[in-house]
């Protein structure tokens, strides 16, 4: 096939253009490069002919062009609501975005827009005895981010109902792998710390939960994702749940470091896992990289 991937200079997008090539496709990685880096696609660029790198900006007026040349059959959309742009200003953005993605997949007749949303978003904060939580979670927004993040999965109902525009939206985890930035996830950061010998920082009392997922499984529910799951906004996590203290204690080791305390966030979330059985169901997909296998891929 011919894919584009949106994002795809990022820490996910990446990984995915590595799968996609790996398994003969054809791939255009759109990437603005605002936070994305070109060194992630080192391995992606020796596919000659088959990989192109593609510096635009979704929402701007040469992605409509570049998708009318291009004429993908799958768009990947990795932009809304990535970790640099989980705030009032980012979500917005991530809106005007996903109406890009949108509206050029129906001019140039894409079969399918795949999308990811962070579930931690998507639902908010949830009651422990409704963990993990599942699809039909109904949520209060507490931030303009939140509103945002379900604006956008509504879009794309709305572009499939008005104009035939397939999708599958899938709610992610906290994922985390290689290459993925210290800002934007907590496995990452706690790498940083043991590289540089320095403590880190807990913010609040280090007990919130978070359901944490390799990035290749992540990839893996991607890629399931271009022939299923239509018309579904479905979770890709492993349904464990982790605190953020307990997470240090296995990367720690034999280190000495103590973490830091720290101010809690405004709005951080108490607590979050996934019910990953409609993904099963749908996707035929399932976590398969334990946590603790997962991190020994990181030093």
């Amino acid at each position: 096939m011919r894919v584009m991937v949106c994002g795809g200079a990022g820490f996910i997008g990446s990984h995915l253009c590595e799968r996609l090539l790996a398994e003969g496709n054809e791939v255009d990685a759109v990437d603005d490069l605002s936070t994305g880096s070109i060194p992630n696609l080192a391995a992606c660029r020796s596919a000659t002919g088959r990989f192109k790198l593609q510096n635009v900006a979704v929402e701007s007026s040469e992605f409509a062009e570049l998708v009318s040349v291009r004429r993908p059959e799958i768009i990947f959309n990795l932009v809304p609501l990535s970790p640099a742009l989980c705030h009032a200003a980012g979500g917005l953005a991530s809106v005007t975005s996903a109406v890009a993605v949108l509206e050029a997949a129906r001019l140039a007749g894409a079969a399918k827009v795949v999308a990811c949303i962070p579930a931690g978003l998507l639902y908010g904060e949830v009651k422990a005895k409704e963990l993990p939580v599942k699809e039909d979670h109904v949520s209060q927004p507490r931030t303009a981010a939140a509103v945002f993040a379900r604006a956008i999965a509504d879009l794309h109902s709305v572009y499939r109902d008005r104009h035939g525009v397939e999708f599958t939206v899938l709610a992610t985890a906290n994922v985390y792998g290689p290459r993925q930035r210290p800002q934007d996830g907590v496995v990452a950061a706690f790498v940083e710390a043991l590289d540089s010998g320095k403590p880190p920082l807990l913010h609040g009392t280090g007990k919130q939960t978070r359901d944490f997922l390799h990035v290749d499984d992540a990839v893996d529910a991607l890629v399931r994702a271009v022939d299923r799951g239509a018309g579904l906004t479905l979770n890709i996590g492993t349904g464990v749940a982790t605190s953020v203290r307990d997470l240090w204690g296995l990367m720690a080791g034999e280190s000495g470091l103590a973490p830091r305390a720290g101010s809690p966030r405004p709005d951080d979330l108490t607590r979050m896992s996934l019910s990953p059985v409609r993904a099963r169901i749908q996707l035929g997909w399932s976590p398969f990289t334990k946590l603790r296998d997962g991190l020994r891929t990181l030093r």
